[in-house]
């Protein structure tokens, strides 16, 4: 493997002696082995995305087909003993499922029959004339294609050949062109079967969509929040580390004292009939218990911890220094971040490319599917692979090219000559000496990470069947040990890695040399950096307190308001105001009528 930079000796004494800890002008590339290995891994992963884009049906994924084998907006091939296959459906753009409210996955498959449709119905559509006069209307017909228009109130089969009434009002997405259902109901049951069908994800899909708004409110009210807290340790002394604490302890409590209150009301409140306001209640109760244990957690660790402020302020000078010299440190992550983005869209579409890949077989009433060909198995474990390491390898690359520059700002002894871009000489450094030590340093993370994904995939396949209780408590076992090696080797990887940076040692030496400074100062260390993380951490809960302090708000206002429109609502029936003299009225409880009996 060549190496961009000449190669140089670190020390050429025979006699080892004690390392002075400073950046080396000349460097020596580190780890060239395992960069060849990854190329090599690579270059398997490109024959896979080759592969996928030449067996693969990609015009099936981009464009959507229906379940007869035709690709929507597109002219069509016929397919052998599948009679409604091979349309040309150049002006239906749109792929219609008729099903979408009760979607399930049966064998592998979607027990809704899917069309291909010149649009999608934005209204609901309740009955079977109002089906039929969408289709004379736009020309968009959502029963199978062997059924013609004027018999969508005439066929007695029209039931089954028709969408499932009433047919919710829906829009196509922009990029893949699906009819997407718009209510609460049918989305949730819609998203959650074509990630995974569970029964609490069809609630949170149903609530995200019912709240967007005001979620999409809550998470600019986190991140300005979260730009102000850091920001402000910009400025960070010992007074305002005290403020900063006893702030988020008010906000801790504030919080408790909020959701408590929530509780009692929703308890007292003789109005709850729905299940789904049960179920609040009950998710309310939890969280008050929940938040109060974590504040009484924090409130011992502040008082345990609180003699380490100085150090921890000492240590936030340091780094406040770093940002000052290279302010773009703190948009690094976000250039990582998208990064990682580009490679997940680019591995989920070779994914997706994979899985199109199969042979057209027809099944039960002219519908085809498409068999996996054989070895498509054996690649998905290996993009699959291809995905952890290439993910733990960019966070290294960012977690060096952060080290590096740090190193170079805080070993600067000219503090009237700050070092020109010192971002750029990291990332230059790494990519012309260190990218060997980024990828070993990511295979060991990937080596941990493979065995944790084979657990899940083991739990999930056998989540039906009935487990002993050993084997429950094996399984847990066996995850609670792997993430704690995780972990640990997470830490070990992020100070071998600083260690590089400023030794240009490989791998396993930057290692060595990091445990041994950390033995020989663990006390010293491990409490600062503890009670540094645990300040970062105060300012994630202050950002948490007040974002949930600002939704319970919203939502319990929505509450409030849903229940004054329904008396409104139930006040203003016509069958209510004729009655209004012979209800009795009480707070928090419906308006029942009286029944007289009748005088004859």
């Amino acid at each position: 493997m060549h190496c961009f930079g000449a190669e140089y000796q670190v020390s050429a004494e025979r006699t080892p002696r004690e390392r002075e800890w400073r950046p080396q002008i000349y460097r020596k590339c580190t780890d060239t082995i395992w960069l060849s290995l990854f190329f090599l891994f690579w270059t398997g992963l490109v024959f896979i995305m080759g592969y996928s884009v030449a067996a693969g049906a990609t015009g099936r994924l981009l464009f959507g087909y229906d379940s007869f084998g035709n690709v929507c907006g597109k002219k069509n091939s016929p397919v052998e003993g599948a009679p409604l296959s091979g349309q040309d459906m150049t002006l239906k753009k749109h792929v219609f499922f008729m099903n979408s409210c009760n979607l399930e996955v049966k064998d592998v498959r979607l027990s809704s029959t899917v069309l291909c449709v010149s649009s999608c119905p934005e209204e609901q559509l309740d009955t079977l004339e109002e089906v039929q006069l969408f289709a004379n209307n736009s020309g968009s017909f959502l029963c199978v294609y062997s059924l013609n228009s004027f018999n969508y109130t005439q066929n007695p089969n029209a039931g089954s050949l028709c969408p499932s009434l009433p047919v919710p009002p829906s829009k196509p997405f922009p990029l893949f062109n699906r009819c997407i259902p718009q209510t609460p109901e049918c989305y949730s049951v819609f998203a959650s079967v074509l990630i995974n069908d569970v029964d609490a994800l069809h609630r949170i899909l149903s609530g995200i969509m019912s709240g967007r708004d005001t979620i999409l409110g809550l998470c600019i009210l986190a991140l300005a929040l979260s730009l102000a807290v850091m920001f402000t340790f910009r400025f960070v002394t010992t007074l305002l580390v005290h403020i900063f604490i006893a702030l988020v302890v008010l906000g801790l409590l504030f919080v408790c004292g909020v959701l408590w209150w929530l509780y009692y009301d929703y308890t007292y409140d003789l109005s709850i009939e729905l299940d789904t306001e049960r179920e609040n209640m009950e998710c309310l109760l939890g969280f008050a218990i929940v938040s109060t244990v974590v504040t009484a957690v924090l409130l011992v660790l502040i008082f345990v911890l609180r003699k380490r402020i100085k150090l921890t302020v000492e240590l936030f000078r340091v780094i406040n220094k770093a940002i000052g010299s290279s302010p773009f440190l703190l948009f690094q992550p976000l250039w990582t971040f998208a990064i990682l983005i580009f490679f997940w869209v680019l591995w989920v579409a070779v994914l997706l490319s994979l899985g199109t890949a199969g042979a057209a077989q027809v099944i039960e009433g002219g519908q085809v599917e498409y068999k996996p060909l054989s070895g498509i198995r054996y690649m998905w474990w290996y993009h699959l692979i291809g995905l952890i390491w290439t993910s733990e390898f960019i966070l290294a690359c960012q977690q060096m090219t952060i080290a590096g520059a740090v190193a170079t700002c805080y070993f600067n002894r000219n503090k009237n000559d700050p070092p020109d871009r010192p971002i750029l000489s990291s990332l230059s450094v790494l990519f012309c000496y260190h990218l060997g030590t980024v990828v070993k340093g990511s295979f060991v993370i990937t080596m941990v990470r493979i065995p944790r994904t084979v657990l899940v995939y083991m739990c999930n396949a056998l989540k039906e069947k009935q487990r002993s209780v050993w084997s429950r408590y094996v399984f847990r076992c066996c995850f609670c040990c792997f993430w704690c090696l995780d972990r640990c080797l997470r830490h070990l990887n992020q100070n071998a890695y600083t260690t590089t940076a400023i030794n240009a040692t490989d791998f396993c030496a930057s290692a060595k040399d990091a445990l041994k400074l950390l033995s020989k100062n663990s006390s010293h260390f491990t409490s600062v950096n503890r009670f540094g993380d645990f300040i970062i951490f105060l300012g994630k809960v202050l950002v948490v307190c007040f974002t949930v302090f600002g939704g319970l708000m919203a939502f319990n206002y929505n509450r409030a308001l849903q229940s004054f429109v329904t008396r409104i609502n139930k006040l203003n029936d016509p069958r209510a105001q004729k009655d209004k003299n012979s209800l009795r009225k009480e707070e928090g409880t419906e308006l029942r009528p009286i029944v007289r009996p009748t005088v004859r």
